[in-house]
Order: C-alpha cells, then sequence, then structure tokens
C-alpha cells in the first residue's frame, strides 16, 4: 500500500528521485498524469486501468463526462522506467500543470501517489485539514443517501 509522505527536489532538468518505498509498490513501469487540484499522479502499470475505472464508476458508454475523463487524464499521460536511482525526468507539460518548483512532495494514497509543489501541497494540506470534519461528514451522508 502507498502510504505516508515524502520530499524530493526537482533538477533543473525535470529530473526527480522518486522515493524508494513507492517504487517498490509502483514497480517498473509508472505512468504519471495530470491529476485533479493541480497536482501529477503516479500508478503503477498493473493499476492503471482500475484508477481509470474508478474515476468513470465502470460506465460502459462512452458519454462526454468520460470523453473529457479520458482527454484529461489519458491525454496526458506518460509512461516510463525509474533508473537504477529510481529517477524519472518529468515532462515539460506535467511539470508545468502541477506548477512544479524545485522542491515537490510525493504524497502516498493507497492505490496511487500523487506530486506536488511542496508550496502548493503546504497550502492544500492546510485546507484539508481545517476541512477535513466536513468531508467525513458529507462522506457519510452521500454513502447513507445511497443504502436508503
Amino acid at each position: 500500500m502507498l502510504i505516508g509522505q515524502y520530499e524530493s527536489v526537482l533538477s533543473q532538468k525535470k529530473r526527480v528521485a522518486i522515493p524508494a518505498k513507492f517504487r517498490r509498490t509502483l514497480g517498473s513501469k509508472i505512468i504519471t498524469a495530470k491529476w485533479y487540484e493541480g497536482c501529477l499522479v503516479l500508478v503503477g502499470e498493473e493499476n492503471w486501468k482500475a484508477l481509470l475505472e474508478k474515476l468513470t464508476g465502470g460506465v460502459g458508454t462512452v458519454t462526454a463526462s468520460v470523453r473529457d475523463t479520458d482527454r484529461f487524464i489519458l491525454g496526458s499521460a506518460f509512461e516510463f522506467e525509474p533508473d537504477s536511482q529510481g529517477r524519472v525526468v518529468l515532462s515539460e507539460p506535467l511539470v508545468k500543470y502541477a506548477k512544479l518548483g524545485s522542491n515537490v512532495v510525493f504524497l502516498g494514497l493507497g492505490d496511487r501517489v500523487e506530486v506536488w509543489d511542496k508550496t502548493e501541497w503546504e497550502k492544500r494540506e492546510k485546507y484539508v485539514g481545517e476541512h477535513a470534519g466536513e468531508f467525513i461528514e458529507k462522506i457519510a451522508k452521500e454513502k447513507f443517501e445511497k443504502e436508503k
């Protein structure tokens, strides 16, 4: 399981080392793409399809929402294999999208890893911390409504 938070440095050549703990779980082939709230996502090749299904709810029909989700995620995706030291080179479009500076944060979230600019993550983490109680209440309410 991918959990925890680790910091790394993005070089001027857009090279960054993925934390060893995450590499072991992600495997040798990793896919990265744009993600929500202005970060990137890293997913092992084996979990990529499951993540996409989770996003679309397994909808078999290619609706406008499914097409737009595909465009956002699949259209920005890159596959790579880390070198022997766990380093990868991130594409310029992904670096620009996530506004990555020299300090980045890798955040393990069970089946995926998010990559954040450190300053942006600190802002988001503060927001999440301030609203965590509201989020869990909303999730519980939605689950209750579904079960009715």
